[in-house]
């Protein structure tokens, strides 16, 4: 559309992002109606305060096309096989997600995106990025899929040299005509299957991110991916000059950037790349300096320098970095035992990276599986536990493969699922765990059988280690 004067848009969801679609798209002078399934008295408040701006809201009602719609603009998380976007596909009418609509809206001098996706890893490598780019002096934020709306970015009055844009697949699957600057694929592994109907619809989406890049595709070049991010820039349709630039934890060939004697170096963005290294950090300089949190730097660092950035501001980004909480983080050490708080590891393919990371472990995970299945996670990372102790609803899918590909791993089952059910985990992971063991909590799995999110679950990992701490005390 080149004009949304008069435009009749429905605006599928009253979250974040449905919200602030919906106020942007009203200010332009479209014709804006809500519709969300939900009625409780917080989707109620949302909707009065829209309406009060002259914004109709349909609450309990997320099924049918409002009469008259010119397009559907969706929230990120509505699949879609959703009986709304079946009326819209029957009315002609497209359907595009809160992400196309701020590429739509982005002014004649807009800043360029730096985009990242992944199964795991893309907040906190958005967020490295941006702490990069604030060292070189450019005006930035980590948008997207974290922080600010990004349509309320692009259309406010702060002027940004550049963007640093998580996506996930949900949002790329709605963004037909985003065209980047650069972008990176961190990893690819099964997640969000029932969303996406198959794995290579997943991949898919996910592969959409490098489509009409300019400058540089940025993928995982270690075997442990299987070339898929690989092979996602060799079918991506580019801009001509725009460059496949890999990453891995090994020696980087031309081209890449890598790891070399415990320094960070870059391959790619130097000249004569088949002779030259150009050093850019201090392993050291990654915090924490886990296996996939080195991998994250090297992604964050390769968008930058594909930006132009100087190595100097790579190093000092990455040290000026604080990872947010629930990410490999260390919450105390008793009895010489450290307790660490990977909450955020609510896949296989992110507990098997955070597990990765320490030897020997007391592993305590489970939780909601959403159809994931642990025969590989245990297996690849078998040597390196101790002992593991299982909450949750789908724990015994856990303790099967376990009894598989470990039976020599003791392993306590607990049932509990009420408040104090944490602290019985950790208490049974300090009765199992040696001065030198590593307690993890990497649940591999959802929260929402026992907890609001996987913040509530770290948090009582976190209170259950204190109060171990505080009775050794």
């Amino acid at each position: 559309m080149t004009s949304w004067q008069g435009k009749n848009i429905t605006v599928a969801g009253l979250g974040v992002s449905g919200v602030s679609a919906a106020r942007a798209l009203a200010g332009l002078g479209a014709v804006v109606t809500v519709v969300d399934g939900g009625d409780s008295e917080g989707h109620r408040e949302r909707a009065a305060e829209l309406e009060a701006a002259g914004i109709s809201v349909r609450l309990a009602d997320a099924r049918t096309l409002p009469e008259g719609t010119d397009l559907v603009v969706t929230s990120p998380g509505w699949k879609p096989d959703s009986p709304l976007f079946a009326a819209a596909a029957e009315a002609g009418v497209d359907v595009v997600g809160d992400v196309e609509i701020a590429w739509l809206l982005r002014g004649p001098q807009a800043a360029p995106w730096l985009a990242i996706t992944g199964t795991n890893g893309k907040t906190t490598t958005t967020q490295m990025l941006a702490s990069i780019l604030k060292a070189a002096g450019l005006r930035t934020a980590a948008v997207g899929n974290i922080g600010t709306p990004i349509i309320d970015v692009v259309t406010g009055e702060e002027p940004y040299d550049v963007l640093a844009v998580e996506l996930s697949s949900y949002q790329l699957h709605w963004a037909p005509s985003l065209r980047v600057h650069s972008a990176a694929v961190l990893n690819l592994a099964p997640d969000h299957l029932d969303w996406h109907g198959s794995m290579e619809a997943y991949a898919a989406d996910k592969g959409r991110i490098y489509e009409g890049n300019t400058v540089a595709c940025v993928y995982n070049a270690d075997a442990a991916d299987n070339k898929a991010t690989e092979n996602m820039v060799m079918e991506a349709d580019v801009e001509e000059g725009c460059r496949a630039i890999g990453f891995t934890l090994g020696a980087p060939g031309p081209s890449m950037l890598g790891v070399v004697d415990g320094i960070l170096v870059d391959r790619a963005f130097v000249e004569n790349r088949q002779k030259n290294a150009q050093e850019l950090a201090e392993v050291a300089d990654v915090n924490p300096p886990a296996p996939h949190n080195i991998a994250n730097a090297l992604a964050a660092a390769a968008l930058a320098r594909a930006f132009g950035v100087k190595p100097a501001a790579v190093r000092d980004g990455l040290r000026a970095f604080r990872p947010d909480a629930h990410r490999v983080s260390h919450v105390d050490e008793v009895d010489g035992v450290t307790y660490v708080d990977d909450s955020k590891a609510t896949n296989t393919h992110a507990a098997e990276a955070s597990l990765a990371a320490f030897d020997p472990i007391v592993w305590i995970a489970g939780g909601l599986a959403k159809g994931a299945t642990f025969d590989e996670l245990v297996q690849r990372s078998a040597k390196r536990l101790r002992a593991a102790v299982l909450i949750g609803a789908d724990r015994a899918l856990i303790a099967d493969a376990l009894a598989r590909h470990a039976p020599q791993v003791p392993v306590v089952d607990l049932e509990r699922t009420d408040t104090g059910a944490m602290l019985a985990a950790v208490r049974e992971a300090a009765r199992l765990a040696e001065p030198g063991d590593t307690v993890l909590l990497a649940p591999a799995c959802a929260s929402m059988d026992m907890f609001a999110n996987y913040n509530k679950r770290g948090d009582a990992f976190a209170d259950a280690v204190r109060e171990l701490a505080a009775e050794k005390a």
